[in-house]
């Protein structure tokens, strides 16, 4: 597994504050991996933003059709229910 963090890379210090069972986990999981809490942190940050970002690019993508006036109409809306429905 090759590090997350380049050496070329810039890079930031944030500190956290996590629930003891949180940070044992953390503890646990560096060691079990011969990783630092650091490199079992950052995979996990950004493992979290890489599958959380796609929401915000679908939400703003939303808002731009939506300030466009780009609305389905009420027959799409209503082929949609109808699948979906009970």
């Amino acid at each position: 597994m090759t590090s997350p963090l380049s050496k070329e890379m810039p890079t930031r210090t944030i500190n956290v504050r996590v629930p003891a069972h949180v940070y044992a986990q953390l503890e646990g999981l560096a060691k079990a991996t011969s990783r630092t809490k650091s490199f079992v942190t950052l995979e996990a940050l950004t493992s979290y933003l890489n599958e959380q970002s796609w929401q915000i690019g679908d939400i703003e993508a939303a808002i731009a059709e939506a300030d466009h006036g780009d609305f389905a109409t009420s027959e799409q809306v209503k082929a949609v229910m109808a699948k979906y429905s009970a």
